[in-house]
């Protein structure tokens, strides 16, 4: 099998199951219908670009062929639009959101005079030397500008998920920061690739464009199955936040000047550690800093100020470490020695065995069994 059929058979796989995961997602029942059906078209967009290496089997269809160029210019936008969707639990779709076509709509304008108002052979010599236009130019000028735009955007996206998530939440962990971090570098690598492919695509190296090509469809592949896996495997993954919050650092200075001396912080940090010893309320999984701010009767703007300024920490390892303290006591119970590290876990307050592993290392350099052992 030459390089150009291993190539062929590699971009069918991909487009098959990139097809297959879209009906999957298109189809099954769930509370996510906009994460779903976001995710399910940019699986059918990149499967379409995907596509353009069977292209050849079409020889008099050159619309179809420029728009599935054009269609590349969507990957970003609705990858982006996904990000947002799964990061924020009020994130819907909107009027303005339609801006995102504009690229998309450009590229295939500036193609109208010489291609798609042309017609037999002027067409066709159009797009044997295409690539060399004017037009695919700008073209490729405005994919690189958009994925930049997007790419970033992305970036900052996240960056502030898992800002806002350290401070209002806890469990499990930040899986879908990472998570969805991981993604982002993956097709982040898969760009680089498509860009040396563009930049081999004008020198005679035509063996080494078709491997990069190869590495690319390979590349996406293995990412869309790692998707499903992780997503069928992680069902908590899947944690949001409200879109209307803010950073603790946006608002603590206006807060600080507003009002509260030094002695009603200290006594409120107190009756807080008061209340964590003697309620524990951090035994509750789901726990948010809106529930305990309740519970412990401080307005939560106040009370996320004082524990990510005051105590320089994070709700979540604020919580997590009373958990590990409550964990570190029952290790140490001689009478509580047929508990598993599982049943434990779960007792304290943590619903993940990874979440629970990382915070108990951090907090004591050891794992719970060599703890317990000690």
């Amino acid at each position: 099998m030459d390089k150009l059929s291993f190539l062929e058979v590699i971009a069918a796989i991909a487009v098959f199951v990139s097809l297959l995961l879209s009906v999957f997602l298109l189809t099954v029942k769930t509370e996510r219908k906009l994460e779903s059906r976001l995710f399910a078209a940019f699986l059918i967009i990149n499967a379409i670009d995907i596509s353009g290496i069977f292209m050849h089997l079409f020889v008099e269809s050159y619309n179809l062929k420029a728009f599935k160029i054009s269609a590349y210019l969507l990957v970003m936008p609705l990858f982006y639009l996904y990000v947002n969707a799964v990061c924020y639990s009020d994130f819907i779709l909107k009027r303005k959101h339609l801006l995102h076509l504009i690229p998309f709509i450009v590229a295939n304008l500036i193609l109208v005079p010489r291609l798609y108002l042309t017609e037999g052979a002027a067409k066709e010599d159009f797009f044997t030397t295409m690539w060399q236009s004017p037009e695919m130019i700008v073209y490729q000028l405005i994919g690189e500008l958009q994925f930049f735009f997007y790419i970033v955007g992305v970036f900052i996206i996240l960056k502030k998920y898992k800002k806002i998530y350290l401070e209002n939440y806890t469990n499990p962990n930040t899986l879908l920061y990472q998570w969805l971090f991981q993604l982002t570098l993956i097709f982040l690598f898969i760009h680089v690739c498509i860009i040396f492919k563009n930049i081999i695509r004008y020198t005679a190296y035509n063996d080494l464009f078709i491997w990069i090509h190869i590495v690319a469809g390979a590349s996406f592949l293995l990412a869309a199955c790692w998707f499903i896996l992780k997503a069928l495997n992680y069902p908590e993954l899947f944690r949001r936040i409200d879109s209307t919050l803010q950073p603790t650092e946006d608002f603590a200075e206006t807060l600080e000047t507003e009002h509260k001396t030094d002695e009603t912080k200290s006594s409120q940090i107190e009756q807080l550690r008061k209340f964590m010893v003697e309620k524990e309320p951090f035994l509750e999984p789901s726990l948010t800093i809106q529930e305990l701010a309740d519970q412990v009767n401080i307005p939560v703007r106040e009370l996320s100020v004082l524990i990510n300024h005051h105590l320089n920490q994070h709700f979540f390892d604020f919580v997590n470490e009373y958990r590990i303290k409550k964990a570190m006591t029952i290790l140490k119970d001689p009478t509580k020695k047929e508990y598993t590290v599982l049943e434990i876990l779960y007792e304290v307050g943590f619903n993940s065995k990874s979440s629970f592993h990382t915070s108990f290392k951090k907090y004591t350099n050891q794992t719970p069994t060599a703890f317990r052992n000690s």
